[in-house]
Parts: structure tokens; sequence; C-alpha cells
């Protein structure tokens, strides 16, 4: 299962995730009980969770009305909280909980060239800023999102300008900024802030992997989270959860155009550019600059391998630049690699099949490479004979077990 977070239509506030993850199916009394009980230790707190309409949208409203709006400091904040137990809170959610904070913290110590030791929440009052992280953590593990996968789709930030314990500030808060660094976000659609620090914290320890548009999943479930404001457009926050037919990971791609480099230098880097963590490379005979024949050299790699890989590029080819294009997302079918045996020319060998899955479903089979080409060798086969007899072989064993038991 995968979850996803989508805040690009009305922003996300720490009240918007709560209710958008009740909506998925956690008890809203326990949830009511969790935030009033840690914001009690806090100051003076009601919450109240409904189901209401934004703009012709159903979703959950959890409005936290906070009689205490007092700064409050960081490390304060931390020991009144480690000396609060609750049956229901496990050492993980707690844990989560402590690690937002931290993120808010750490945001507001580099806004104000503070050490974290000096750093005071002004933006938001401690009651309601515990309310809504705790009743978030709870809900979140409670509904066990944190074992799965989340991804996260580009921010709505808001607008405009508004009244701050600093005086008048641009929205969105210079910590919000922080938090989201490195996320995907835009500004608007209004001039209200639509996006918190404290929302934004929760984003940033909930999410896996920010997109720029849905991966491929079996919708499951939906919620909708309301925020406060009522606006031209459904002010809420929705959290998918759904299946996810084909694992996705990310990788770099990494180009470079070559017209001086013989053909003996560029099959010799094939073997080297592997070595170095490439996880495939291609060479496209291209036209380049001063209409030179060239070659357009492009190697994958796992964004951790990209600078290590152009550095074998570089000192390979001698080009004296690597295009790197970060973040592309692969979709991938599962892999399995199936020994089998089968009777070559009167002698029995182990062949290795390659076989990709979407689901229980066979997409694709073919014999590895080098175990064929060996066999060729040994037994003075053609390759694609040796190639045709394994593909035969498995396919009749298919017919007598099932995938799944391999």
């Amino acid at each position: 299962m995968v979850t996803v977070i989508d805040p690009q239509n009305a922003g996300i506030a720490g009240n918007m995730v709560v209710g958008a993850l009740i909506d998925l199916g956690v008890n809203k009394r326990e949830v009511q009980d969790i935030m009033e009980y840690y914001a009690s230790f806090f100051g003076e707190i009601d919450v109240d969770i409904k189901r209401i309409r934004k703009s012709g949208i159903v979703a959950t409203f959890v409005d936290v009305e906070c009689f205490d709006q007092k700064p409050i400091g960081y490390r304060e904040l931390q020991e009144r909280l480690n000396n609060v137990v609750h049956e229901r809170v496990t050492p993980d959610m707690f844990k989560f909980a402590g690690n937002v904070f931290k993120t808010m913290a750490e945001a507001e110590s580099f806004v104000h060239g503070t050490s974290l030791g000096d750093v005071h929440f002004h933006e938001v009052g401690a009651a309601d800023a515990v309310a809504d992280v705790m009743g978030a953590a709870y809900c979140f593990h409670q509904l066990q999102l944190d074992s799965k996968k989340t991804y996260g789709m580009p921010v709505a930030l808001g607008g405009g300008r508004k009244e701050s314990a600093h005086g008048p500030m641009s929205i969105p808060a210079p910590a919000t900024l922080e938090i989201l660094k490195g996320t995907p976000t835009f500004g608007g659609p209004v001039n209200l802030e639509l996006t918190t620090p404290t929302g934004a914290a929760l984003l940033r320890n909930m999410v896996d992997e920010y997109v720029s548009f849905y991966p491929m999943l079996i919708n499951e479930k939906m919620g909708y989270g309301a925020g406060k404001h009522d606006l031209s457009f459904p002010n809420t926050l929705r959290i998918l959860t759904g299946d996810a037919p084909m694992k996705t990971d990310k990788v770099a791609i990494l180009e470079t155009n070559l017209d001086n480099v013989t053909g003996e230098i560029l099959g010799h880097s094939f073997k080297n550019l592997m070595e170095a963590g490439a996880l495939d490379i291609t060479i496209i005979p291209t036209v380049n600059k001063k209409n030179r024949p060239g070659h357009l050299l492009r190697a994958i790699t796992r964004p951790e391998d990209s600078a290590k890989v152009s550095e074998a590029i570089i000192r390979e080819t001698g080009t004296l630049g690597v295009r790197v294009l970060p973040y592309v997302h692969r979709n991938i079918a599962e892999r399995k690699i199936i020994p089998i045996e089968m009777d070559v020319a009167g002698e029995l060998t182990q062949i290795n099949i390659k076989v990709g899955l979407i689901g229980e479903e066979i997409i694709s089979i073919a014999p590895e490479y080098e175990d064929a080409k060996t066999i060729s060798a040994k037994t003075g086969i053609s390759l694609k004979n040796v190639i045709k007899q394994a593909n035969e072989e498995f396919k009749r064993i298919l017919d007598e077990q099932a995938i799944s038991e391999f």
C-alpha cells in the first residue's frame, strides 16, 4: 500500500492533516481525547471534530480552539512533553511527534540565527501546535502509514502579507519556506496563508518522495481534511491510500556529447562506467555542432552515484562537461531470477531465467544472456537455439506450477 498527500488545492495545516487522516478511518473520539489531553499541559483548549462541506466537498474539520497563544521555548516544550504519558500513544508515535517539533525548531533557529536552546515558537500557540502534532502522529501510526511509502504532491503556499510577532510579513512565513526547502511548492491561489509551519513540518516528516503527478496506484480510500477559511474553491487537504501495482525508484540521467572520441575508447568505457555505478549505458550516433558526426553518451545511475559516474565519464572520454537530470522517476516491474535445469545436447545444465512481473502477471521472460552464451560455447549449439530451448522449458515448468511457488 502507498499513501499520497495532496496539498495542491489549499495547502496544508496541522488540523487539515488530522482531519484527512480521521476521514481515512481513525476513531475521532480517540483522536480528540489525545489532542486535548496533551494540549492541556500547555494551556486551555477545546477540540471539536465534525463533518462539513467546503465548496461542495464533504470533509472532516478539526476545529481547535486555543485560549493560550503564549510563545514557548523549544527546550521547555520538550521537557513538558517528556513528562506526559498516554496509554494509546506508542513510543513510535511520540518519536515522530518529537521529530516534527525538531523540524520546526531547526527552521526557526536558522531563520532567527539562534541556537535550538533559544528558539521560541511565536507563530503558533503551544497548546494548539501540540494538539495538531500529537493528533497527526496518532492517526498516521494508527493507520500504519508509517510503514508504507508516502508520496507528496506540490504544495500551495498562499500569498499576500499577514501580521506576525515580528510585524507585517510576507506569506509564506520564513519558517515555512525553510522547512519546505527541496519540496515542490507554488504561490497562491489566494492572498491567505494556506500552508503553516506545523503543516509543513508534518508533511516533511511523513513524505518519502515528492512527485509532480500521481503515481500509478489502485485507489482504495480518500480522506479530506477541511481548512478553517471558506474560499471560492474547496479548502481541503486530500490524502489517498491505495495499492501500487508497480514499484518506483529515483534515478539520475547523465549525458554528454562526444565528437572526438574513437570507437575503441567508447567501447572500452562501458565496463568502467558500469563498475563506477551506472545502471545502464546508451551510445547514440548524432550530429553535433559544426555538423560534426558524434555520439550522445547517456548513463542511468542512482542519484547517490551520479557524481562518481560523472567523474568516470570525464576520465574515460575526456569530455569537459556532463549534464545531470536528477530525480527522474522509474516505474519498475518486479524482477525475479529463477534458475532452471534443462537437457542440452544430452547434458543436464542450469540456466537463470529473468522474469518481469506486475503483481502475479508475467510480462516478460528472458534467459540470462551470459548463461546462454556459456552453454552455447560449451555445447556448440547456436546461441539463439539455447535461448529458444530455455524459453520453452521455462514455459513448460510454468504449466505445472504457479510463479508464486518459485
